[in-house]
């Protein structure tokens, strides 16, 4: 069957469409990079929430579970202790924690409503640290709370656990990276002198 002229495009997040159509032309000219494929490029978000205590606790698997689906969209994977250690209490095989993988439309919309939504809210917000790059140029951003996403009523808050945010980005380095999440509005901590 032919394709009708009038058919609607395909849903892209706004995010994407801005990175490609503005961000990685800028990019490119700011960076001096000689080539399109240089340029900075969010290739996955990946969430985690560790759980240590909830060998002792079934519902705070069920309560972390349930907002990592509500702020993502995905169902998390169950992670699991590779070892037992005695101090811990840890035995090989339990269920620790939990992990979702973004990609595509799914990562440029979390990272649209992560910056423009969440980091405002939260309370005595000076901006995320710079000092949170690894040597390939990936972010790693830590919330004590999980209470500030707005898909979360009250009630779903009352259990609080923090999450890990990594984002694994496709650069030449830290710099290259921070420049990528500042064209996308991450507001980093302003630098004393």
């Amino acid at each position: 069957m032919a394709a009708t002229k009038n058919a609607p495009a395909a849903y892209q997040a706004r995010l994407r469409t801005q990175y490609n159509n503005e961000i990685a032309k800028s990019l490119k000219g700011d960076l001096s990079l000689a080539n399109a494929h240089q340029v900075p490029r969010l290739e996955k978000i990946v969430l985690n929430v560790g759980l240590g205590r909830a060998k002792d606790d079934k519902r705070i698997m069920e309560v972390a579970t349930n907002t990592l689906v509500k702020i993502t969209g995905q169902t998390p994977i169950q992670t699991t202790a590779r070892l037992s250690i005695a101090g811990f209490k840890l035995r090989e095989g339990n269920k620790i924690g939990l992990k979702v993988t973004l990609r595509g439309d799914r990562m440029y919309e979390f990272m649209d409503r992560l910056v423009n939504i969440v980091l405002p809210r939260l309370r005595d917000f000076h901006g995320v640290s710079a000092k949170a790059f690894d040597k390939n140029g990936n972010y790693s951003l830590g919330m004590t709370d999980q209470s500030v996403f707005p898909e979360l009523t009250f009630e779903e808050t009352t259990t609080p656990h923090g999450l890990q945010v990594n984002f694994v980005i496709k650069s030449e380095g830290p710099a290259h990276s921070r420049a990528l999440l500042e064209k996308f509005g991450m507001p980093f901590e302003k630098e004393n002198k």
